[in-house]
């Protein structure tokens, strides 16, 4: 697929990576405007093909009092104002089959999580609402065995899927970036790398998800330099505070560091090319 396939996708013939980013899960509309607005207006001066993300609801938590959501329709419509407020295109992941149709009437990319992307219902359901899917790799998989996530997309009429590496289990409480799987993985669709969820510690005592935000522009700039069409990363104006993911988001106000070195990183690489 091309970049030119997904709606109100903006700055697609810059050479740049493209990039999905938000907050982990939307707490609000207040609290999403606000990251938007920041978000957008960097990624207009970097001239860097941006998708809003924002979770309508957290399904996959540890414990039965980890925030989930304020209520599916009241967060998709945020979502949808995100999206014409901005004049951006929006993703958010969904967990159920019914989810695909749900909230396909509010966002332009649907996203598979990791822990289920080999669930077959879900793949396909997603397929069919015609939306990009983004289908990110279980942290239990090889990249060889994400083409059959893919071809599932294909085989259902749909030929508009993303791969994202979001890293590898290593022992119980800690991932790695296998970055051999990149190239690879280009061979069966547009790969990305998610930057934050692969600095994630999971399965930590206290039932809490750790991370180590630190090394977010070091697997960044690998990830650049390895090829990846797209980048994924979760940011918030206050992280330590942020309801879900905090501990590996990347604060909001170092996003336009960030992303002005790896710009310079992708027109270096497209000069070698």
């Amino acid at each position: 697929m091309k970049l030119q396939d997904v709606p109100k996708l903006k700055h697609t013939d810059s050479g740049n990576f493209f990039l999905l980013a938000g907050p982990c899960a939307i707490e609000g509309e207040d609290m999403a405007l606000r990251i938007a607005e920041k978000v957008v207006a960097i990624t207009d001066k970097l001239q860097i093909p941006l998708v809003f993300k924002g979770s309508f609801k957290k399904a996959n938590r540890s414990r039965i009092d980890s925030f989930t959501g304020i209520g599916d329709e009241k967060a998709l419509k945020i979502l949808r104002k995100v999206s014409e407020t901005f004049d951006v295109p929006t993703v958010t992941d969904i967990h159920e089959v019914e989810d695909a149709y749900k909230a396909a009437e509010y966002v332009d990319v649907l996203q598979i999580p990791a822990f289920l992307v080999r669930q077959t219902d879900l793949v396909v359901a997603a397929a069919k609402t015609g939306k990009v899917v983004n289908l990110k790799k279980g942290q239990f998989m090889s990249p060889e065995a994400m083409q059959h996530a893919v071809q599932k997309v294909k085989d259902s009429g749909n030929d508009l899927a993303w791969i994202t590496d979001r890293g590898t289990m290593f022992g119980y409480q800690d991932m790695i970036v296998d970055f051999r799987g990149i190239p690879t993985m280009k061979q069966f669709a547009p790969t990305i790398l998610d930057v934050t969820h692969s600095l994630q510690q999971p399965n930590q005592s206290s039932g809490v998800t750790g991370g180590r935000p630190e090394m977010i522009e070091t697997i960044s700039r690998a990830g650049i330099a390895a090829g990846v069409d797209g980048l994924f990363m979760e940011t918030h104006f206050d992280p330590a505070n942020a309801k879900s993911d905090g501990a590996n988001m990347l604060d909001l106000s170092l996003l336009e560091g960030l992303l002005s070195n790896l710009v310079a990183i992708r027109k270096t690489i497209n000069g070698l090319s």
